[in-house]
């Protein structure tokens, strides 16, 4: 910012006892201090910093600024500072799942940072009763560590892991505090040229950037409360504050001297200045006193001073600073360094007053007033001019908002402002799967949500944007990510076989997919609690099962006759692995061989089936024809499957269900024997044929019974028989 070097700077120090006006006229990169006059307030129009009766504190300034106007010409213009005590500083941790993410740009960046000060905002509000009525604002936040995964890191730039956080502390003021003071301002018909914040006007003349990686407590102390904040890590770390201040000493002193408060005022002033004091109390009564003597009665008072001083430092910055500087007009009291020191464990020599002369851009010149109560409205003056803060009012979704800019303000302060939570920007996660696979519970995460549309003046944008008077935004949440999607495939890295050689030829066995007990592809789509097993364990009677050899050659085979369940049990197949015989429960692995042979009884017949039942199902008798033997068979038994009638050499299957009759019992006849005999009737034609039965002539009615002999004769000769 340019500065005119004519034009002295008009600043204002408006404190909870007094005024303080001055002039500094710049003087190429230099101040020099003009004129300063002094103001109390003659009622209690202030409390702890905070104006509560704008039209008094207004009549105040007009005074102030009255008496420089008679020397100095008119003043229109001044710098002011917000007071610090306002001032509420909060740490704030925010975290992240990047697992779905796969890199970390700088949006990324930016949406986490802002998450973690409104994640300060919030527990502000908590703190605050009532806190629907403050209306607090975001005036400046620094990056305090990032980290991924737990573990510190530099940056989170392109960075893949599965948690991202980020640790700040951000400060945040009323915004009633600056409206009162502009109301005050106005009133006196001043304008504001430049604000800015009364612990930065102090820090900032005194304790530059290059010093702020100290940890530094610089301690403001007024009439009524004594402001405190602390350097370290290169930024302003806390702001604070404690309600006992100068007055607290004054009132002491008053009423132990029995003096008005003004004279009391007045003679602690010169403790600082003077070995002996004078006093005339309320009763006319003139004494003198050494400066120890008239201390010690009030030295319990100057303790508690110290003792709330320190320990509130020691809230804020959680351990002991390595210095502490003293300001404000409160800093004189007598002994207060020895006391703070003593507190906090210093050294005497690291607890000092700090007055204007050690404001390395201000000129001094012999006489001028250098004391310690000038650096906070010297610092205002100089520091208003050189980093003013200003207001600026812009449109977020349709709302005016006019924001305190106490840095370049960006899209993401705007939002700040807004009350729109940065958290809740970017789309929801899709909802993920939990899949049961191989008895382990996993979780299918969704798509990530997608980022916050961002629009600046109808033109896309980001949240480290630029922010101008005027500018009008639009913000709108991110898509949210689709559900989960997953196929069986996706869940099994790899699916087993087995490579095996049966019979002679090489088989790739692949594992079976069941979903949820049933056999499943693959390719199959999961859902939600679906259970994912995989059979990759064979026995040699799956494998058989599979090359389709029937259970029937391994194990009993039922068949269901008359309504009752019968079985049968085959002769064991001979199985072979590798060479040897196992059994068909036997567990194969990769690069096993597998042979069989089955047994040709293993046939399920009729015949085969009900003999094993015990139920024989014909009868037979052999007779000799031409001195060969011949057997004869006759069915006893009738088995249907449906209506069709079965043959005792039909094949059976597992689980028919027979009907089973037996037949009345009939002897065999000689005419039986052509079921087992075959006769070339084409011989016969015109012959004389004749029928004998153990030598003797017979029918073809004659019974049977075994070991009978039996002849057929044509014409005297023996016809050709061939027996079937």
């Amino acid at each position: 910012m340019t500065t005119d070097q004519s034009s002295p700077l008009f600043a204002l120090d408006i404190g909870t006892r007094s005024v303080v006006g001055l002039l500094l006229r710049p003087e190429n990169g230099s101040f020099s201090l003009i004129d300063s006059v002094i103001k109390e307030h003659e009622e209690r129009a202030m409390l702890d910093g905070q104006i509560h009766d704008v039209p008094a504190v207004a009549k105040v300034i007009e005074t102030v600024k009255h008496k420089l106007e008679e020397q100095h010409g008119p003043l229109r213009k001044v710098c002011v500072a917000a007071a610090g005590r306002s001032l509420k500083t909060k740490r704030a941790r925010f975290e992240i799942d990047i697992s779905a993410k796969p890199m970390f740009d700088r949006d990324d960046v930016l949406h986490l940072e802002l998450s973690a000060v409104q994640q300060a905002q919030f527990q502000l509000a908590n703190e605050i009763d009532d806190a629907s009525t403050i209306d607090y604002y975001c005036v400046g936040y620094s990056v305090l560590a990032y980290s991924l995964d737990n573990e510190p890191i530099g940056s989170l730039l392109d960075q893949t892991g599965k948690l991202a956080a980020v640790e700040v502390i951000a400060t945040f003021l009323p915004k009633v505090v600056v409206e009162s003071l502009l109301a005050a301002l106005t009133r006196a018909e001043l304008e504001l040229e430049a604000l800015t914040l009364e612990p930065i006007a102090a820090i900032n003349v005194l304790i530059p950037p290059s010093m702020r990686r100290l940890n530094v407590a610089l301690v403001d102390i007024g009439a009524g409360t004594s402001d405190i904040a602390l350097t370290d890590e290169n930024t302003v770390i806390a702001y604070g504050m404690v309600p006992v201040a100068g007055d607290e000493i004054t009132e002491a002193i008053s009423d132990h001297y029995l003096l008005d408060f003004p004279d009391a005022e007045q003679v602690k002033r010169q403790l600082s200045t003077q070995e002996t004091v004078e006093i005339t109390d309320i009763l006319g009564t003139e004494m003198s006193y050494a400066k120890k003597e008239f201390i010690a009665p009030i030295e319990g008072n100057i303790q508690h001073l110290a003792r709330s001083i320190s320990e509130e430092i020691i809230r804020l910055n959680g351990r002991t600073p390595k210095a502490v500087m003293l300001v404000g007009g409160g800093s004189l009291t007598p002994l207060l360094p020895y006391y703070v020191a003593e507190y906090l464990g210093l050294p005497e020599n690291r607890v000092a007053i700090r007055g204007a002369d050690a404001i390395k851009a201000l000129q001094s010149k012999p006489g001028d007033p250098f004391g310690p109560e000038l650096v906070t409205p010297i610092g205002i003056a100089i520091a208003a001019k050189e980093n003013p803060i200003q207001y600026s009012s812009v449109t977020v979704n349709g709302r005016t908002l006019r924001l305190f800019d106490v840095k370049k303000l960006t899209i993401g302060d705007g939002l700040l402002a807004a009350g729109i939570d940065i958290a809740r920007l970017y789309g929801k996660p899709g909802l993920a799967l939990m899949v049961t696979v191989q008895e382990q519970l996993i979780s299918i995460p969704g798509e990530y949500g997608g980022p916050p549309l961002l629009l600046k003046n109808g033109q896309p944008t980001t949240l480290d944007s630029p922010l101008e008077a005027g500018d009008q935004i639009v913000v709108e949440r991110g898509q949210n990510g689709e559900q989960a999607k997953a196929t069986i495939a996706d869940l099994l890295e790899d699916i087993p076989t087995l490579s095996l050689v049966i019979n002679g030829e090489k088989r790739e066995i692949t594992a079976t997919i069941l979903q949820n007990g049933v056999v499943a592809s693959k390719d199959s789509f999961v859902n939600e609690r679906d259970q994912i097993t995989l059979l990759s364990k064979r026995t040699v009677k799956e494998i058989l099962q599979l090359e389709n050899i029937g259970p029937h050659n391994f194990e009993p085979v039922t068949i269901i006759v008359n309504g009752e369940r019968w079985s049968f049990q085959p002769k064991q197949t001979k199985l072979l692995l590798n060479g040897r015989p196992v059994l068909p429960g036997h567990e194969v692995k990769s690069g096993d061989e597998i042979s069989w042979e089955v047994a040709s009884e293993n046939q399920l017949t009729v015949a085969t089936f009900l003999r094993q039942n015990e139920v024989e199902p014909e009868k037979s008798i052999t007779v000799f024809y031409n001195n060969d033997p011949v057997e004869i068979y006759k069915t006893v038994v009738e088995v249907k499957r449906g209506d069709s009638v079965l043959s005792p050499s039909d094949e059976l299957r597992a689980n028919d269900q027979l009907q089973l009759s037996f037949k009345k019992e009939e002897p065999f006849i000689l005419q039986d024997i052509f079921t087992a005999v075959e006769i070339d009737l084409a011989h016969l034609s015109g012959k004389k044929v004749v029928l004998r039965k153990n030598g003797e002539e017979t029918s073809f009615n004659s019974p049977l019974i075994n070991g009978d002999r039996i002849e057929l004769l044509v014409g005297e000769k023996l016809s050709l028989f061939r027996s079937s």
